[in-house]
């Protein structure tokens, strides 16, 4: 369990503890240096490291990193707010102990994702990761919930070899076919090993839709965890990949044309131990609380994607008939529906039942997608806000009539469609905290005037390799 205590200079008394002797562990394992790692607003993790050595001195106070970075874009252009994107300013990273990890894939290297803090120790206002645990604290201090998260990674996989820029597959063959999964076999055993050394439970690894393109599914944990592995996991899949001469890309559309990587988000409502999204009265299983989750997600959608579908990149991936969630609806098992209600197997409901978010790609920072997708859950529980009719098939095949009166509507098609959205959301923005809400405006709308004169292929080409 993701400890939810803020760090605090000078370290909490039980890091303090453990510190000396986790430091002396790793160095007698070859580790030589600690990765800390955050995701920014843009969605890209960015780190410093540290010598082992320095372990110690990083928790008790930190390592110094500016605090620009909240209004980089993709392309590490800046962008400002009105308290953000100056050269002025430090922060503290503090690495999380409880989730430090040897990384199997990078000999010599262990990994921890860090907390942002002022330099007179107060909760940095921008921190992705700090506005997620405060997020499951209220759910579980004010609601009694205990949220359960996981993050599918969905990723293209691409022959290092290739021209500069280029994406050239690894692998040919079928979707989901045993070609593909002959082909890569040495690379995904060392991927299962490397997960295995770090703990990391994987549920299934199989080829997918696209060309090249792999999908892993992991664990669940609590969201801060579950958004810390997302981060692992990838820093993984890229470390096994350069070892076998390949390289690998998160990008929502790594071409202009056809299915993208996703980012799924699957989550579950949990209180007393029982799961909320089974062996209730409502559809499916679903208890009035779930429903009320579920209805709240739905009802602000359009406004998540400002933190869900990110990039101009997303834009590309976020079309109908592609199984990407393209529009407002839910339904049960239905892959098309941008919220799918997952009932699980017979037997094994009360432990599987969930909700899955679908308009959900790796540009997203993790922690704000599902910080901002919890907020919304919790304000439809609060309002017990009834959950519409769902639907079937596919919503992209419905006429006007019919899609009225399912309240079915398309998803924002651009970032400024997103960001207008967002921007009218009361119960987002409050729940970000005005610094944040006004960095993710900021940086979608530069992301935006950043391509504003690229035709779709060249969009593509821009954020191919940046994820």
């Amino acid at each position: 369990m993701t400890t939810l205590a803020d760090p605090v200079p000078g370290g909490r008394p039980e890091d303090l503890r453990r510190v000396a002797a986790l430091t002396s562990e790793l160095a007698a394992r070859g580790v030589r240096g600690i990765v800390l790692a955050y995701v920014d607003t843009a969605g890209v993790c960015r780190v410093k490291t540290v010598p082992t050595a320095r372990l110690a001195s990083a928790v008790s106070w930190g390592v110094g990193m500016s605090p620009v970075f909240d209004t980089f874009l993709a392309n590490d252009s800046i962008v400002t707010t009105d308290v953000l994107g100056s050269p002025d300013g430090d922060l503290r990273l503090y690495p999380d102990l409880d989730q430090l990890v040897e990384l199997a894939g990078q000999p010599g290297w262990a990994w921890a994702p860090v907390d942002r803090v002022t330099q007179d120790g107060d909760r940095h206002p921008g921190c992705a990761r700090t506005f997620l645990r405060r997020t499951v604290a209220d759910a579980a201090e004010r609601h009694g919930l205990v949220v359960k998260a996981a993050i599918e990674v969905e990723w293209s996989v691409g022959l290092d070899s290739a021209p500069v820029g280029e994406f050239v597959p690894a692998v040919s063959g079928p979707a989901y076919g045993a070609i593909r999964q002959v082909g890569l076999s040495d690379y995904t055993a060392d991927l299962l090993a490397a997960f295995a050394a770090q703990d990391v439970p994987v549920d299934q690894l199989h080829p997918e839709y696209a060309p090249g393109q792999f999908e892993i599914s992991v664990g669940a944990l609590d969201p801060v965890g579950a958004a810390d592995r997302s981060v692992l996991v990838r820093q993984t899949i890229r470390a096994v990949a350069q070892r076998h001469g390949l390289r690998v890309s998160f990008s929502p559309a790594v071409s202009a044309d056809g299915v993208g990587n996703g980012g799924h988000l699957h989550l579950s409502c949990w209180r007393a131990g029982v799961n909320l999204h089974a062996g209730g009265e409502g559809r499916y299983g679903m208890t009035p609380e779930a429903e009320s989750f579920t209805a709240g997600v739905l009802a602000r959608l359009p406004a998540l994607t400002a933190l869900t579908a990110p990039s101009p990149a997303s834009c590309l991936r976020l079309r109908p008939s592609q199984w990407a969630g393209a529009f407002t609806a839910w339904g049960r098992e239905t892959r098309e529906a941008a919220l799918r209600v997952i009932t699980g197997t017979a037997g094994r409901r009360e432990q599987d039942a969930n909700l899955e978010v679908k308009p959900v790609d790796l540009a997203a920072n993790p922690y704000l997608a599902l910080g901002g997708v919890i907020a919304a859950g919790l304000d439809g529980l609060v309002s017990a806000r009834p959950l519409p009719r769902e639907i079937t098939g596919d919503p992209a095949r419905y006429d006007s009539e019919r899609a009225a009166a399912l309240g079915v509507r398309r998803l924002p098609r651009s970032l400024p469609e997103a960001v207008e959205a967002f921007r009218s959301d009361e119960v987002l923005r409050a729940a970000l905290g005005p610094v944040l809400a006004d960095a993710v405006s900021a940086v979608r709308l530069g992301e935006a005037a950043a391509v504003e004169n690229l035709d779709d292929t060249q969009v593509a080409a821009a954020y191919r390799w940046v994820y």
